[in-house]
């Protein structure tokens, strides 16, 4: 089982491979969902851990429908992470009738070869989650994870969709599906149990009080590390 925790600084980023995570999403702005780093930002922490490292490529909070202009400075910024050395990106675009924009995803592979990408959480306002799948799948070979709650508020509420969207991910040998949101240290285990998953995602839960202003709640995460060793 594979732990991925949210961060947002160097520091946080030091910290939480140092606490057992075993890959990171760099993100600014987690008040409004996560939006992209700094350039600054993703250099120190590219060069501070040795774990990987997913960059979150998300101009605004708005919507997941991105004008032009807003994929020019998507690009953009897969452009610098690229210059910096870092393949991992978070990203995720829709057409305005919440279907996947493959145009916008395949510019966005076109710019590396090499590109590592988690299909970020845009896929729970997809009418359809299988369809929405089908068509990720065609792009395995750089969309490794799809970040998502079963198209619901979070994972427990969506236990029964991410089931059989881990059992579509194992039958056809395509990107992993990523569980994330709610998730806790006290609900990680029957969540996993209903699930089957092979990775999981964290945010406030392992955070002091559940606030991204405070430091890592200790206990909390060595909970999930004691969890994850068991598995």
């Amino acid at each position: 089982m594979l732990l991925e925790v949210i961060v947002q600084t160097v520091e946080e980023a030091i910290e939480a491979e140092r606490l057992g995570a075993d890959r990171l999403e760099l993100v600014s702005g987690i008040g409004e969902g996560g939006l992209t780093p700094s350039y600054g930002t993703i250099k120190q922490v590219l060069k501070s851990v040795s774990i990987p490292v997913q960059i979150m490529i998300r101009p605004h909070s708005y919507h997941f429908h991105y004008s032009s202009s807003d994929l020019d400075t998507m690009y953009e910024d897969v452009n610098n992470i690229i210059s910096l050395g870092g393949t991992g990106i978070v990203f995720g675009a829709l057409h305005k009738d919440n279907t996947i924009n493959e145009e916008a995803l395949k510019n966005i592979i076109q710019l590396s070869p090499e590109l590592d990408i988690t299909f970020h959480r845009a896929f729970d306002e997809v009418s359809s989650q299988e369809a929405a799948y089908l068509i990720l799948n065609r792009f395995k070979q750089n969309v490794r994870r799809i970040l998502t709650s079963g198209g619901k508020a979070n994972c427990e509420d969506g236990k029964n969709s991410l089931k059989r969207l881990v059992d579509l991910s194992d039958r056809l040998q395509g990107p992993k599906i990523l569980p994330g949101s709610g998730l806790t240290s006290t609900n990680i285990e029957w969540i996993h149990q209903a699930v089957g998953a092979e990775q999981y995602h964290f945010g406030k839960s392992l955070r002091t009080d559940q606030s991204f202003a405070k430091g890592f709640d200790k206990l909390a995460f060595d909970k999930i590390i004691k969890f994850k060793s068991s598995q």
